[in-house]
């Protein structure tokens, strides 16, 4: 029987993501990043949830998706009133959940050639 590796039709797969580290394609991330089916930015600068502020989001925004995926860690924890107001007050859904679950649902969006981004918290303790 013939096995076929089936790539995706976007440039960045999510291969797995925890609350201390994702594998983007081959590459290990330990700092908190931004995913977009076809982009990657690494570095961004929230490392806690708590700390989140509405300008966090303007990099997100900034790629006109129609859901932002955050991850926040390990734990599913929830970002402040003001920072899911400056995603719906655009029309752009805001989904928190952990790294784990917001890796797998950005894979199936992405796969259905959605315009999702993903914001991935990773805190500088490595949870």
């Amino acid at each position: 029987m013939q096995l076929n590796h089936e790539r995706p039709d976007y440039v960045f797969a999510l291969r797995s993501a925890d609350g201390r580290s994702a594998l983007v394609n081959e590459r290990v991330l330990t700092a908190s990043f931004i995913l977009a089916p076809e982009r990657l930015v690494e570095n961004w600068a929230p490392t806690d949830v708590a700390l989140l502020a509405p300008e966090h989001l303007e990099p997100l925004l900034a790629m006109q998706p129609e859901v932002i995926l955050l991850g926040t860690g390990e734990r599913q924890r929830f970002p402040a009133a003001a920072v899911v107001a400056a995603c719906l007050s655009r029309g752009v859904g805001l989904e928190a959940m952990t790294n784990a679950a917001a890796a797998r649902t950005f894979n199936v969006l992405a796969g259905e050639a959605r315009k999702v981004v993903a914001g991935f918290l990773f805190d500088a303790n490595g949870g």
